[in-house]
């Protein structure tokens, strides 16, 4: 082989070599940039998952007020009720008794 032919396959090995190792930092690059996107996806998808927490928990508490706040109105309007019933039938019962006492 000639000596021209020898030094055309050297260059063409390093060229070969050169193009691989660009190519694998650029693979390299690649791979570190998707890493990096993925991180930052998850942080925003961390980042979201807890405002909405933090949205459910709040319209709990609101919606948990509002149903305390329900229920202590029926409590008193039953408790209202209940003491209207027991006042007449105070006055019915007072009634007996003092006709019984006037009757006796």
């Amino acid at each position: 082989m000639s000596l021209q032919a020898l030094d055309t396959i050297a260059l063409a090995e390093e060229k070969a070599r050169q193009i691989r190792a660009a190519a694998q930092a650029e693979a390299r690059r690649s791979v570190q940039e998707a890493e990096d996107a993925v991180k930052s996806m998850a942080a925003a998808a961390d980042d979201k998952a807890a405002a909405e927490v933090r949205d459910l928990i709040r319209k709990a508490d609101e919606k948990a007020k509002e149903d305390a706040g329900v229920l202590a109105s029926n409590t008193r309007n039953r408790q209202a009720a209940m003491k209207a019933r027991a006042e007449r039938k105070m006055d019915a019962v007072v009634d007996k008794i003092v006709e019984r006492i006037v009757n006796g």
